[in-house]
């Protein structure tokens, strides 16, 4: 497993050296763009349009934009000078309780190993974390950015999750068309609930799957294959809900189908595996 970040988990006065790793991979399918004339790659050049030329590297500097095209520069050494001296450390600040974090608040995933000769404190935090339930509230610096993380137990492995500050989070009062008052026919959230109730089940991600991937993937062996790729219209969007009662008595009817199949089909299998 690739590692993208190297330093260490400062907890209290311990020192923990560890490695990161990715959590999550990218599995998009990713187009080149082409010339479609020849097939080439298109290539993106670094170009200044008030000079008319190609820039190199060694000409390009970063900047602020405080005004409509002014600029304060900044070299690579100054921006250096101001990453914080915990550039490479997890500095654990506090512990929290999980529920208490929305979801909102978390990016990316990483999983970190102990490095060198740090197996043991990294042994000993991994425990006291899984038996303290909690997790570890951090800071860190990655790619010259600080973020807040969180650092929680999986397995026998630390993970730690990136976490946006409370100033990057939008207000929900931002968000427009909300309802200032919430008014719900008692008989419609009764039949609301008794859908969630039938849909409810235990997490299992292996049944999730990305159909938009998977589509994509078969038309392409259908390309190299020499075959030709159907094209359908795309449906149209679905009218609005006239009788939202009679639509969720609907969908009511239509889950308990469905879950009457799943619970066959799971039956079938268990005697399939026995005989």
């Amino acid at each position: 497993m690739h590692t993208v970040w190297k330093g260490a988990i400062s907890f209290g006065l311990v020192h923990i050296p560890v490695k990161m790793h990715s959590a999550t991979s990218d599995n998009d399918i990713h187009f080149r763009t082409l010339h479609k004339d020849c097939s080439t790659p298109i290539s993106h050049n670094k170009y200044c349009s008030r000079c008319d030329v190609q820039v190199d590297q060694a000409n390009i500097v970063k900047g602020y934009e405080y005004e409509r095209s002014k600029f304060v520069l900044f070299s690579d050494e100054e921006i250096d000078s101001l990453k914080p001296d915990s550039a490479r450390t997890i500095e654990i600040l506090s512990f929290a309780n999980l529920p208490e974090i929305d979801p909102v608040y978390f990016d990316k995933a990483y999983y970190l190993s102990p490095d060198m000769a740090g197996s043991n404190a990294y042994n000993l935090l991994l425990e006291a974390i899984r038996v303290s339930g909690k997790i570890a509230i951090a800071k860190i610096t990655i790619r010259s950015t600080s973020r807040l993380a969180a650092v929680r137990v999986i397995g026998n492995c630390l993970c730690m999750e990136t976490m946006h500050f409370p100033d990057e989070i939008r207000p929900i009062n931002n968000v427009p068309n909300l309802p200032e008052h919430v008014i719900i026919d008692k008989k419609e959230l009764q039949i609301a609930q008794m859908l969630i109730d039938q849909l409810t089940e235990p997490f299992d991600p292996g049944q999730y799957q990305d159909d938009y991937r998977v589509a994509v993937s078969k038309a392409i062996e259908q390309k190299m294959s020499g075959k030709s790729v159907d094209v359908v219209d795309v449906p149209a969007p679905r009218a609005n809900v006239l009788d939202l009662m009679a639509a969720l008595q609907a969908s009511l009817d239509q889950s308990g189908g469905n879950a009457e199949q799943t619970k066959k089909g799971k039956k079938k299998k268990a005697k399939e595996s026995v005989s």
